[in-house]
């Protein structure tokens, strides 16, 4: 089992930035693939970036790439994500999300998710 923690969500003008961070606990951290995944409202959840277990390979949606960088560190035990020239579509609830898997994850099925923080980008 792995409970999963996010914080740093907020308020912020178009053009800002947040970072999100991620703590994990109850197992093995460095044994999961992790990945933020994101819900506006009235819509779907969307995958946004994700990073393979040893943080060597990281994947993101277009809509975000080379806004946000996804990192790790597994001493410890958690997952970030650095948001900058944020946007006001990229107002949404931020899940983090483990899978145990070798390698990158890229998807929306996780064994684990956290419970979300609100990231809010006033235009």
């Amino acid at each position: 089992q792995v409970q999963l923690v996010e914080s740093g969500g907020g308020l912020v003008q178009a053009g800002g930035s947040l970072r999100l961070s991620c703590a994990a606990s109850g197992h093995t951290f460095s044994s999961y693939a992790m990945g933020w995944v994101r819900q506006a409202p009235g819509k779907e959840r969307e995958f946004v970036a994700a990073i393979s277990w040893t943080g060597g390979s990281t994947y993101y949606v277009d809509s975000v790439k080379g806004r946000f960088t996804i990192s790790r560190d597994n001493a410890k035990n958690s997952v970030y994500l650095q948001m900058n020239s944020l946007k006001a579509e990229d107002t949404a609830v931020y899940y983090c999300a483990a899978r145990r898997t070798f390698g990158l994850w890229v998807g929306m099925e996780y064994d684990y998710w956290g419970q979300g923080t609100q990231v809010t980008v006033s235009s």
